[in-house]
């Protein structure tokens, strides 16, 4: 078979998985086969960009998305208790604004396909192919030597944004117990146990049996 023709046999068959595993992760009713699902879409996703020669895409993908997170949502949706029927009361009440919002979605991812193929029409070839390196090293030198700045002021922004999300979750709820550092290093050893010294007594009625009068 031509080198070409299993390549687009590969594009469309990984294209059909992707797009099969997106539907579903909407239309399943258990949300782990959901979140499996999903999982599936990333990889079948990370396979198209390999045959697009994004490598670095691809196993960023999978390294991240397919390896730690969707694995976290897969653990934090099987320890939840969500009761399903809650969630799909007054679904079809905003069945409309749904579609409408899809299909607003759909014409601008439109154009923005129309816009790149216009755009690779008129473009070269792809620099990394150029350069004659893969799109990994390409992409690596050209991040960490032309745009190490703005590299840093996104890396600065995430970090932000983390401290950001932390402290507005962070809330003190009553009759839950939290911890403090600072109480806690303050504590001193007498405040909390106390050593009392009493003299040891014999009651009375405790008389010592024969076992005890034959000893030493």
């Amino acid at each position: 078979m031509d080198p070409q023709m299993f390549q687009l046999v590969c594009f469309y068959a990984f294209a059909a998985v992707t797009v099969l595993a997106a539907l579903s992760v909407i239309t399943l009713r258990n949300s782990v086969h959901a979140v499996l699902a999903l999982v599936l879409t990333f990889f079948s996703t990370a396979c198209i960009w390999m045959l697009a020669e994004a490598e670095f895409l691809a196993i960023a993908l999978i390294v991240v998305y397919v390896g730690a997170v969707m694995v976290l949502f897969l653990f934090v949706v099987m320890m939840l208790d969500i009761d399903q029927e809650k969630l799909r009361e007054g679904f079809v009440k905003y069945l409309p604004v749904g579609l409408i919002v899809a299909i607003a979605m759909l014409v601008e991812m439109l154009g923005l396909i129309g816009v790149r193929i216009m755009h690779a029409q008129t473009m070269g070839d792809n620099p990394a192919t150029a350069a004659g390196l893969s799109n990994t090293a390409w992409l690596g030198m050209a991040l960490y030597s032309q745009y190490l700045l703005p590299f840093e002021v996104a890396a600065l922004i995430l970090t932000v944004g983390v401290i950001a999300a932390v402290a507005l979750t962070l809330r003190q709820r009553k009759g839950v117990r939290h911890q403090q550092a600072s109480e806690q290093v303050a504590v001193k050893a007498s405040d909390r146990v106390r050593i009392i010294k009493m003299a040891a007594e014999r009651s009375a009625d405790s008389e010592p049996t024969p076992a005890q009068e034959s000893k030493p």
